[in-house]
C-alpha cells in the first residue's frame, strides 16, 4: 500500500490559475465542441454561470416547488444561464423553442427510501447529444458506501463525453455521516477533477472555501443546498464567487422563494455584477413588490 502524505498547505488562493487561450480555468486544451458547450453554460463576459437546478425529482419525486415544472420553472427560463434537469423533464415539459443550454442529470437509481450512493449511469451519452445538451452531471460519493462505483460511473461518463465533445459536471454528494468542511471538499473536488470531470459542483463552507477552489484545477459551481432566508442565500452566493467559484447551481433557494423571478434576478446580479448581498436583497424586495 502506498504511503499516504499529509494534506498540503500552499494553496496561494491569491494567485489565479493561468488560462491561456480560453477563459475557463483548466479548459484551454479541450476540443472546440466541448469548449463551445462550456461557453453556452458559462458567460464569456464574466466566466460565471447561474444554473437553475431542478433535478431533485430523480430521487425525491415532486418536491416542494417542483410539483408542476411547467408552471413553476418554465417561466424562470429567461432568467437563468443554464438549466440542470433530467431528460424526462426536458422531453415532457421544457419547450423545444427554448435556447437556454441544458445540463442533464446522468446518474440515478435509488430513491430517498434507499442508500443514495448506490447509483449508476442512467443515461446514454448519445441521448445527451440527441437532446443537444450543453453538458451532463453525475453524483460522486466520496466517502460513501458505494464510493468506488460512483467514481467509475463518472470516469465512464467522462470517456463517453470526450468521444462526443460533451462536458461532464461531477457533483460532490455528501452523505449523512460526512463532515461538510473544507478538508472534505478539497479531497472530493480534487479527486473529481483529477479523474477527468470538466467542472465540479460542490457546497460552500464558511471556513476555507478559497482553498477548495484554488486546489481544484477546473471550474467549481456552488450548490445551493437547503432553503435559506434570502439574505443568507445571496450572501452565500456572493462569498462563493468572491472566493473563486465560477458561479452557482441553485435550486431550492430560487424556486422555493416567495418570489422566484425576483430571487433569480438578484442571484444573477450577485454572480455576474458582484452586487453586494444587502444591495441584492433590496433588489429582490423591490422586484417582489412589483409582482
Amino acid at each position: 500500500m502506498p504511503e499516504i502524505d499529509t494534506e498540503g498547505e500552499r494553496y496561494q488562493a491569491d494567485k489565479p490559475q493561468a488560462r491561456p487561450g480560453f477563459y475557463l480555468k483548466g479548459c484551454h486544451q479541450l476540443d472546440w465542441g466541448m469548449k463551445n458547450r462550456l461557453a453556452r453554460t458559462f458567460s464569456p463576459a464574466t466566466g460565471r454561470t447561474v444554473m437553475l437546478a431542478i433535478d431533485h425529482g430523480y430521487f425525491q419525486g415532486p418536491t416542494t416547488g417542483l410539483e408542476r415544472v411547467d408552471l413553476s420553472i418554465v417561466p424562470l427560463l429567461p432568467y437563468c444561464d443554464a438549466l440542470f434537469c433530467t431528460r424526462g423533464i426536458l422531453r415532457s415539459v421544457i419547450p423545444a423553442e427554448s435556447t437556454k443550454p441544458m445540463v442533464l442529470r446522468a446518474s440515478g437509481g435509488p430513491s430517498i427510501l434507499k442508500e443514495l450512493s448506490d447509483e449508476q449511469i442512467a443515461m446514454d451519452m448519445e441521448d445527451a447529444v440527441r437532446l443537444n445538451a450543453a453538458g451532463v452531471g453525475i453524483q460522486v460519493f466520496i466517502g460513501g458506501e458505494f464510493e468506488t462505483r460512483s467514481i467509475h460511473n463518472m470516469t465512464k461518463l467522462v470517456d463517453a463525453g470526450l468521444r462526443y465533445g460533451m462536458p461532464v459536471m461531477g457533483v460532490t454528494a455528501v452523505g449523512k455521516d460526512m463532515v461538510r468542511n473544507a478538508q472534505y471538499f478539497r479531497l472530493a473536488c480534487r479527486m473529481i477533477a483529477e479523474l477527468g470531470a470538466q467542472y465540479v459542483k460542490t457546497y460552500f463552507v464558511e471556513d476555507g472555501f478559497e482553498t477548495v477552489t484554488a486546489s481544484c484545477p477546473v471550474p467549481i459551481v456552488m450548490a445551493g443546498g437547503k432553503k435559506l432566508p434570502e439574505l443568507d442565500a445571496l450572501t452565500m452566493a456572493y462569498n462563493a464567487v468572491q472566493q473563486g467559484a465560477a458561479g452557482v447551481d441553485m435550486g431550492r433557494n430560487i424556486f422555493q422563494a416567495d418570489a422566484p423571478k425576483a430571487m433569480i434576478a438578484a442571484v444573477s446580479a450577485v454572480v455576474h455584477q458582484d452586487l453586494k448581498p444587502a444591495e441584492a436583497l433590496d433588489m429582490y424586495n423591490s422586484l417582489k413588490s412589483q409582482g
